[in-house]
């Protein structure tokens, strides 16, 4: 086999070997009150840190109580000092189990979503 023959074969399989680029998502990092978490204080917020930029029109946070029940609270918001963060202002809250549910669309357009609990135990 001649030289350019091998060098040829050389490109096509790293070519072919190169496959289509991973693609981000944004994945929760993590969340404050943690995820499971426990907490002696009401928090006056949840804060969510994301592993990629959050598209602000398209991602969300919703509250809910143990139980399933509604919490109202005002929209989730990107934080504008860093936009892997979403903020969700609380009302006061009662001691108890409460579920975080977010969607989250990133920078490259595709959505996640998921849910946690944390609790508040004076």
């Amino acid at each position: 086999m001649t030289m350019r023959r091998v060098l040829a074969l050389v490109v096509l399989l790293a070519l072919a070997s190169h496959g289509e680029p991973a693609r981000a998502h944004a994945f929760l990092h993590h969340a404050v009150p943690a995820v499971g978490g426990t907490v002696a204080v009401a928090p006056k917020e949840v804060r969510l840190f994301f592993t990629q930029e959050l598209e602000p029109h398209f991602s969300g946070v919703t509250l809910s109580t143990g139980d399933g029940q509604s919490v109202a609270t005002g929209a989730a918001t990107v934080d504008p000092q860093d936009p892997t963060a979403m903020v969700l202002s609380v009302p006061p809250l009662a001691p108890g189990k409460y579920k975080v549910s977010w969607h989250a669309v990133s920078v490259d357009t595709h959505r996640t979503e998921g849910d946690f609990t944390f609790e508040i135990r004076p």
